[in-house]
């Protein structure tokens, strides 16, 4: 039986024992209701790739360099010729009414605050046309296939129309298996929780499974997405296309070769296959494949700036901040992500001046070994 939890209201100040981008994620756990927070913290299956994810970090260490001239030192990045502040985006995020009434919408004001470009998940609380409304800091929006074309070429066009810069495609969880914790926690989405974005389309029920078939191979992966999907979207918007869910370089280079804008190492934060390698560890991998100047983003892990410095040495041009975003939300709203930002935005200053790093370039040209 699950025993009853006295919640926390969101803050509207920034608790004074927040020393680290980091402590989001325990003081989370009095503001959000436990079954919710063993889903927004869960990964898959067992959580394997979950705790793999935070673990190899701690297999790169940073030697420091000593006697550099950083005063000129900053921490820019320049990415489809558009110039950021900071290396930092916000990673799509489904579902954040979980966390905050304000949800996505207090996350975006977040972003504008900050300039960070947040990428808007399909499965946000509050529609992709509500969100694009909030302040004026780039947003991408991320895409989902849906279960007719009809309807993918819909939530495109509402981007497009919207003003998203760029469309990130995610392909690691047509299936997967829910987090233990979970299911153990009896989490269940509220029903003020709703995909708003695609509640209008026809959602297909399974299928009928006739005797001896699979309902994995012939149930749910009949509507899976194949690459032939992938080269159809790419036929039908101008915005450039990311992918997101790489890690092998073999997929990589195919994406590259389609023509489309990038690609985002990620095993979605350890949510699609319980066992998949943590993204970290595939990350120099991909890059050494698609070249230096191929766009790769990052995510899944990431828990401070040194952990952002890791990601960049081994190749890539930004990273995505996930579960850290909602659970800043939880405890302060807007003013709680846009703190963790900044936060992370220093400790990767931080750690680029010990290790005699003035800008992002330098760090992709830091020999990061293995310890």
């Amino acid at each position: 039986m699950i025993e009853s939890q006295q919640l926390l209201q969101p803050l509207n100040y920034i608790p004074a024992d927040i020393y680290f981008a980091q402590d989001y994620e325990l003081l989370a756990q009095g503001f959000i209701p436990a079954p919710s927070y063993s889903y927004i913290a869960g990964g898959s299956g067992r959580d394997q790739t979950l705790a793999a994810n935070q673990a190899a970090f701690s297999k790169y260490p940073v030697v420091p360099r000593i006697l550099r001239d950083l005063i000129q030192g900053n921490a820019q990045i320049s990415l489809l010729g558009k110039n950021y502040s900071h290396p930092i985006f916000l990673a799509p995020v489904a579902y954040q009414k979980l966390a905050h009434p304000q949800g996505e919408l207090d996350t975006t004001r977040a972003a504008d605050a900050t300039d960070t470009c947040m990428i808007s998940s399909t499965l946000s609380s509050y529609s992709l046309e509500e969100i694009a409304k909030v302040g004026a800091a780039d947003k991408w929006f991320q895409l989902y296939f849906q279960f007719s074309r009809e309807a993918t070429l819909d939530l495109l066009k509402r981007a497009e129309s919207s003003g998203y810069k760029a469309i990130v495609v995610t392909i690691d969880t047509t299936i997967r298996s829910p987090s233990l914790g979970a299911l153990r926690a009896q989490f269940q989405m509220p029903a003020d929780c709703v995909a708003v974005n695609i509640q209008t389309y026809e959602q297909v029920t399974a299928k009928h499974i006739q005797h001896g078939q699979s309902r994995i191979f012939q149930g749910v992966m009949q509507e899976a997405p194949t690459w032939a999907d992938l080269e159809w979207l790419l036929t039908q918007t101008k915005l450039p296309i990311f992918v997101k869910g790489v890690l092998h370089p073999e997929d990589a280079e195919k994406i590259k070769s389609m023509g489309c804008a990038g690609i985002i190492v990620s095993n979605h934060g350890g949510r699609s296959l319980d066992g998949a390698p943590a993204s970290i560890d595939c990350l120099r991998e991909i890059r050494t494949a698609v070249g230096n100047n191929y766009p790769v983003l990052f995510d899944s892990g990431i828990r401070s700036g040194l952990d952002i410095f890791k990601a960049i040495a081994l190749g890539a041009d930004a990273v995505l901040i996930g579960r850290l975003q909602v659970y800043a939300l939880a405890v302060a709203g807007a003013l709680g992500v846009a703190h963790m930002l900044k936060l992370l935005r220093e400790e990767l200053e931080l750690t680029m001046a010990q290790a005699g790093c003035a800008t992002i370039a330098d760090i992709r040209k830091f020999n990061l070994r293995t310890a």
